[in-house]
């Protein structure tokens, strides 16, 4: 773990290493706040690293880039999840930001007039602190998956690399947004696949360079100035893209069929080890991959924080019941692109300009 050594209150402490907390800690350090970021990761840019080998985000390069380092090479080719996770530490190596990492906080309660958060034995105390933990925390799998028979391997979404990790026999994939599409088309060429679930939308265009060129420069807009809660067309719909998976963008139900995925109705339960479908059918699998979403998890923030354990009222990141508390990077936090790369950056920016002045221009900048 990386605590710096330093001791001290310092003025902002961000809890999360990502692309949200990376790019607010470039605001912060343009105003010279006293500030730590902490990185649950040994390494930033691990989240993305973590994800399966193949992904590729479907957003062009051109758009991809934080504040103040614009992302390198083709401006209309479609990083890896690699491209990304380097371009993430090289973005707080090239700013200096001061970041620790393999720190997970297990705690964070407020103490009078200033926060604390502890992580393994350490305690870190801040005037202000940012959650930029993202909205992909805890992976959401069904109860009944654990009555899966044992000789079916299972996992989540967030644990697939590759086909390696799969036995001989049929895959199912349940759940059928943007992951478990482009998941269900590569698996298919190795192995006899279904996919469990129907899509909520698909993107009406042909994702590539013309679309990076001519159609995501208009997707980008309405997702960061249409579809916000500062708009009525985003006050209404908003709330109700919350509760759908999001189109399908690259890999659509024509590539599936064409790869020949087999499409089935939604998984209801286990009946002798097996996924049981809505009309009935057990169906006999030998894998099963999880593309069923994440949760939210605050469990590790003082209840008093909280809504019943869920985000608190809040107007773009600002807590309004708890002065000092801010949110970052959480999905629709104000916009339809908040917790994306091209989104990021307004939100950061916005937090920067409204976390309180600091008390003092002290030098502390780390942990106990």
């Amino acid at each position: 773990m990386d605590t710096s050594g330093v001791t001290g209150t310092l003025d902002t402490l961000i809890i999360g290493g990502g692309q949200a907390g990376l790019t607010l800690g470039h605001y912060l350090k343009e105003q010279n706040r006293t500030f730590r970021i902490l990185d649950a990761n040994s390494r930033t840019g691990d989240s993305w690293r973590q994800r399966w080998d193949s992904l590729r985000v479907f957003t062009p390069a051109k758009f991809d880039g934080l504040p103040g380092v614009p992302f390198p090479g083709d401006p209309l080719n479609f990083p890896t999840k690699d491209d990304i996770a380097g371009y993430l530490e090289g973005y707080a190596a090239q700013l200096d930001l001061p970041v620790s990492r393999g720190v997970r906080v297990e705690r964070l309660w407020r103490d009078a007039d200033r926060f604390v958060a502890a992580s393994n034995g350490h305690r870190w105390e801040a005037h202000n602190v940012v959650v930029a933990t993202g909205s992909t925390q805890t992976p959401k799998v069904p109860g009944f998956a654990a009555d899966l028979a044992p000789a079916v391997v299972q996992f989540h979404s967030s644990h697939y690399r590759n086909v390696l990790q799969l036995q001989d026999g049929p895959v199912l994939v349940v759940g059928l947004g943007n992951s478990g599409a482009e998941i269900a088309r590569e698996v298919s060429r190795t192995h006899v696949t279904y996919v469990a679930g129907k899509p909520t939308a698909e993107l009406p265009v042909k994702h590539g360079r013309v679309a990076a060129r001519f159609a995501f420069p208009v997707v980008r807009i309405v997702g960061l100035h249409v579809l916000t809660l500062g708009t009525p067309i985003g006050r209404r719909l908003l709330p109700a893209m919350k509760a759908h998976a999001e189109p399908l963008i690259r890999t659509k139900t024509k590539h599936l069929a064409a790869a020949g995925v087999q499409r089935v109705p939604r998984v209801t339960g286990v009946q002798s080890g097996l996924p049981v479908l809505e009309d009935g059918t057990r169906l006999d699998v030998a894998n099963v991959i999880w593309c069923t979403g994440f949760k939210d998890d605050f469990s590790w923030m003082d209840p008093a924080l909280l809504d019943d354990g869920a985000l608190p009222r809040q107007w773009r990141g600002v807590a309004l019941d708890t002065p000092g508390l801010f949110f970052l990077g959480q999905r629709f936090l104000y916009a339809e692109a908040s917790d994306t790369l091209p989104g990021i950056g307004r939100d950061a920016r916005y937090l920067a300009a409204k976390i309180p002045a600091p008390v003092s221009r002290g030098s502390a900048v780390a942990a106990t």
